[in-house]
């Protein structure tokens, strides 16, 4: 037999080779502790059942967490995405979008930790604000806007807004500027532009931003500690898997709260993405080209 006639060896696709190290990270990084954590989730001094999952909601001081974190992270979310939307819809265009966009990543990049030290200096009995308050005679007693709810909320404004502007930002400047123009030819006013033509390709945008902001907020645990109150109104379902895990050494308790966490989450993303199909139904981008 020639050598002419041996079929040829066909080589991997490239794509294929450069996709194998990605899928092993992501098994590696992200499902084994899925899995380990979830399996370690059902086990217990009484061997494998569901009695952690049962002591969590038959446990108010371990439910209400629940409640609590979705009291903080979900307004703190709408609050940054409403906020979010009509500056970066102004500033889409301008000059200084880019300066703003620098100063707006110096949040991001200070982290939460370093943003709720910094608020405690500014909004503490003795910090800036309460000063400034009592120097013009606004108050006559210092305003107290740390350690309860509203020093934990303040904190994921200012740690989510640049985010949620980002991610907005980038879907907005991705939009057909010929689409508005065109519209703007046969008489259509500027609120009739954005309602017809930006919000229904911004839906799939606003839908996103809002599930990683809110999963950004959710996960609230540094704030929590050194700007809210742990043991009462602050106290969130991170910090009662970070006492059950290095409190209390159960970590299989501090794997099911965990997996409440995630399923809290889940079911809230779920929620979101499957609404905006009542929004809008078709085309997920207008982009230019």
């Amino acid at each position: 037999m020639s050598t002419s006639s041996r079929p040829a060896i066909k080589l991997p696709d490239r794509t294929l080779l450069l996709l194998v190290p990605g899928i092993v990270i992501v098994l590696t990084l992200f499902l084994y502790p899925f899995l380990f954590g979830f399996i370690l989730s059902f086990l217990s001094h009484q061997g494998p059942n569901l009695g952690n999952y049962t002591k969590f909601f038959s446990t108010p001081f371990l439910s209400e967490t629940i409640w609590t974190t979705l009291w903080i992270s979900l307004p703190a979310t709408l609050i940054n995405i409403g906020f979010a939307l009509p500056v970066a819809f102004v500033t889409r265009r301008h000059r200084f979008q880019r300066a703003l966009t620098a100063i707006l990543v110096i949040p991001i990049t200070l982290g939460t930790v370093l943003i709720a030290e910094g608020l405690l200096t500014y909004l503490g009995p003795q910090g800036w604000l309460n000063r400034l308050l009592l120097m013009l005679h606004i108050s006559t007693s210092p305003v107290h806007l740390t350690h309860n709810y509203w020093g934990v909320f303040l904190s994921l404004v200012v740690s989510g807004f640049p985010f949620a502007y980002l991610l907005l930002l980038s879907y907005l400047t991705g939009i057909d500027p010929a689409l508005p123009q065109a519209a703007a030819t046969l008489g259509a006013s500027p609120w009739r532009r954005f309602i017809h033509i930006y919000l229904p390709l911004l839906i799939p945008g606003l839908a996103i931003a809002f599930c990683l902001s809110f999963v950004q907020a959710f996960s609230v645990f540094p704030s929590a500690v050194l700007l809210g109150a742990p043991a009462g109104p602050t106290r969130v379902i991170s910090i009662a898997a970070y006492q059950a895990a290095f409190e209390d050494y159960d970590y299989p308790m501090a794997s099911a709260i965990a997996m409440v966490m995630a399923g809290v989450q889940l079911l809230v993303v779920a929620l979101a993405l499957t609404s905006r199909n009542l929004f809008y139904r078709g085309p997920t981008t207008g982009g230019k080209g």
